[in-house]
């Protein structure tokens, strides 16, 4: 008899047991399903949820900057009839409290894959990028760009309320149009240096004196820029557009500029920062990463050779599909004309597809992979103009 009570005490143990191991595999499901929904690129959207469980059940963890995503997921647990306690974090964190809004002050800052400064640099934003402050960690702050890239920095940042936020949105500004420059403490080009500038750098204006127009940066310093090296702020956003003559003639402006992993300003890019800023300053804000613009524009037919490129194509680059190994698009540049292309490869140079060519490049025709058109995709096929976006229109939340 004591056999029998212990075999169905063991028995009774194991239902609520095996019945934890099927809720905590579906659970993980679940979970696996939305992020891939909601958050499948964590270079632009987060969703790092985790699990535990104790007496009372499973508790959830993590953070997310999708509030879309966790709000499905918890529906989708209730529907389940899965018991969680919520203790996920939606970003930006509330230990920011009303300063979740910031302005770049530096002429370049440097943004990294986690917040040391031994980590890789994975890209750059500009003077006057507004970009959203996520959290904070070690004297980093995690932030989204306008083109929803989340990395680290930990400097040239200016966090802002969101009433600081519109009001740098609405000032009088200027756009710098010089691919490299300086900032001066006077009217004056002997004067001490403020800052360097770049290309495309955007600084609220606060006057005018002789050659110079005068300027404050983000974080409140004041500085004189020569005049004849910037454009209005307003008129540029409202004309800014892509043609194949400005496309070519910007890319032109960058040959011989060195390659930097990361980089996205005129003091050295990557391939896809190249051509990225290349288009910025034409209206056009491009994603980050090569394998990210492939998926934008209009395809174009290379089935057959490359008599359908048009000059701006975007030319994607990397190790095609075959054998079982998935597709890896690496490098990208911009086509001219008569099967020659400009990028940045160690430095911004020209290549030819024409075997006969002196600077025909084997390897880049062995890994080409197809061509997407931009310039004639502005404002569809994921090509959207800076006027256009929240980041830059004021309806940044």
């Amino acid at each position: 008899m004591k056999k029998i009570i212990l075999v169905l005490a063991l028995f009774a143990i194991s239902i609520p047991i095996n019945a934890q191991d099927g809720s905590m595999e579906n659970l993980q499901t679940i979970i696996d399903e939305i992020k891939l929904e909601y958050a499948p690129d964590k270079r632009v959207a987060l969703f790092d949820i985790s699990y535990k469980n104790n007496d009372s059940g499973f508790i959830l963890a993590g953070e997310t900057t999708e509030l879309l995503a966790k709000d499905e997921l918890l529906k989708k647990l209730e529907l389940a009839k899965i018991s969680v306690q919520d203790s996920i974090k939606l970003l930006p964190d509330a230990e920011l409290k009303d300063k979740v809004y910031g302005i770049i002050y530096n002429s370049v800052a440097n943004l990294r894959a986690t917040p040391t400064h031994s980590a890789e640099l994975v890209t750059q934003a500009i003077l006057g990028t507004p970009v959203r402050v996520l959290k904070q960690e070690d004297g980093f702050y995690l932030i989204q760009t306008p083109d929803k890239y989340i990395a680290w920095v930990d400097d040239g940042l200016e966090r802002m309320t969101k009433a600081e936020y519109i009001s740098w949105y609405n000032a009088d500004k200027i756009i710098y149009t010089k691919e490299y420059g300086f900032s001066y403490s006077e009217p004056d080009e002997k004067s001490e240096r403020v800052s360097d500038l770049v290309l495309a750098n955007i600084i609220e204006k606060i006057g005018e004196q002789g050659k110079f127009t005068k300027v404050k940066y983000p974080n409140g310093v004041e500085a004189f820029v020569l005049t004849s090296e910037t454009a209005d702020y307003k008129t540029w956003l409202e004309n800014a557009y892509p043609t194949k003559e400005n496309i070519v003639e910007t890319a032109k402006l960058f040959k011989g500029n060195p390659y930097m992993w990361g980089g996205t300003s005129a003091k050295a890019l990557d391939c896809s920062g190249f051509t990225k800023t290349v288009f910025f300053q034409h209206g056009v804000i491009l994603d980050r990463d090569a394998s990210q613009q492939v998926h934008k524009g209009i395809l174009v037919d290379t089935e057959n050779g490359f008599d359908k490129l048009e000059t701006g194509d975007l030319l994607f680059f990397g190790r095609k599909a075959r054998d079982g190994k998935r597709e890896k698009v690496t490098h990208v540049g911009i086509y001219l004309k008569d099967n020659e292309y400009i990028h940045e490869a160690g430095q911004v140079k020209y290549n030819s597809f024409n075997k006969s060519a002196s600077n025909f490049s084997e390897h880049r025709l062995n890994g080409f992979i197809r061509a997407r058109r931009i310039i004639t995709s502005v404002g569809e096929n994921g090509i959207e103009l800076v006027k256009d976006n929240k980041f830059y229109n004021g309806e940044l939340k």
